[in-house]
């Protein structure tokens, strides 16, 4: 009698395996030194099976930033709180940064390799662009037409500005962040009104 061949697990799961193994390496590695196969050990799989899922290692990025976006959008199922765009862009922004906390020791390693390597920055900056338009959408800021192009744009470079403080910010209470991201939103606030938007 032949034996049962073990169900597969769904793909959201091996997913989210392969992006926690890949965490954990890059909180105890240097994220430049990890490789595919380094990830696919970790994650007690097969490299055939990773590349089913992932294309590389910015993919596997990639996808880490997409679970952060869920997880920030769950938290404000009533909509981001706040009267003014800075506001609500400000909230939404801080809750990004307190929630990637988390996982602040591999995401340094990340960024940092990123750093150094300019093909990574990159080929991650569209799914960086995907977060700032998820999150403009959730402030319920317009993205029609070109203005909504620049917005994002704009946003981008401010979340990436803010980033590098991120980094470099161990305190408790993420003043130096805060403050980073006040600013920022105040020069995003600058372009719009040149936008006339």
């Amino acid at each position: 009698m032949a034996t049962k061949r073990p169900k597969s697990a769904p793909a959201k799961d091996l997913r989210d395996t392969i992006v926690d193994a890949a965490l954990g390496l890059a909180a105890r590695r240097d994220w430049g030194n990890v490789t595919l196969t380094d990830i696919a050990r970790t994650a007690k799989i097969r490299l055939a099976d990773l590349i089913s899922v992932f294309e590389d290692k910015e993919d596997i990025v990639a996808a880490y930033g997409r679970r952060i976006d869920r997880a920030v959008l769950e938290s404000y199922p009533d909509g981001v709180p706040g009267s003014e765009d800075k506001d609500r862009l400000f909230e939404i922004l801080m809750a990004r940064f307190d929630r990637m906390n988390d996982d602040r020791r591999a995401l340094v390693s990340i960024i940092n390799a990123a750093c150094r390597d300019p093909k990574q920055a990159i080929i991650g900056l569209p799914g960086i662009g995907r977060s700032m338009a998820w999150t403009l959408e959730a402030c319920g800021i317009d993205l029609s037409g070109w203005r909504g192009a620049a917005r994002i744009a704009v946003l981008s470079g401010v979340y990436l500005w803010v980033l590098r403080t991120w980094r470099d910010d161990d305190s408790a209470d993420m003043a130096r962040t805060m403050a980073a991201l006040d600013r920022g939103l105040d020069k995003l606030g600058s372009v719009a009104n040149m936008l006339g938007a």
